[in-house]
């Protein structure tokens, strides 16, 4: 797999993900929870949707392919940990696990991109 199209693949998923309480935090808190601070939310929610946008960019370069590799997993660690822990402690919602397989679903993918190929090829 090329770790420069995973990323633009999982750039689009945190674009969408992001931008959803961003378009209509009604419809994101009516799934997610009722968060206390919509701006809080709003800022939270921005932080995925500029890595999603940043990631639909990434050049075909061999250095911008191992960038794309370490967002891929930083991204699938971060976000599934919050929901890991806060969901137990009764702070959100269940529904947020929902968030957190999917992006934990991006390890497998992580995983499969290996290492760089040629630089034209990434």
């Amino acid at each position: 797999m090329n770790p420069v199209l995973v990323a633009r693949d999982q750039g689009m998923f945190n674009l969408v993900g992001g931008g959803w309480p961003l378009l209509h935090l009604r419809s994101f808190e009516w799934f997610f929870g009722p968060r206390a601070e919509g701006r809080l939310q709003r800022t939270t929610a921005g932080l995925p949707a500029t890595a999603g946008w940043s990631m639909l960019f990434t050049p075909a370069t061999t250095g911008a392919a191992r960038q794309a590799r370490r967002r891929v997993w930083g991204r699938a660690v971060t976000l599934p940990a919050v929901g890991l822990v806060y969901v137990p402690m009764g702070r959100i919602r269940p529904t947020c696990l929902v968030n957190a397989v999917m992006r934990a679903g991006w390890l497998p993918v992580r995983r499969r991109c290996g290492r760089p190929g040629p630089a034209a090829g990434g």
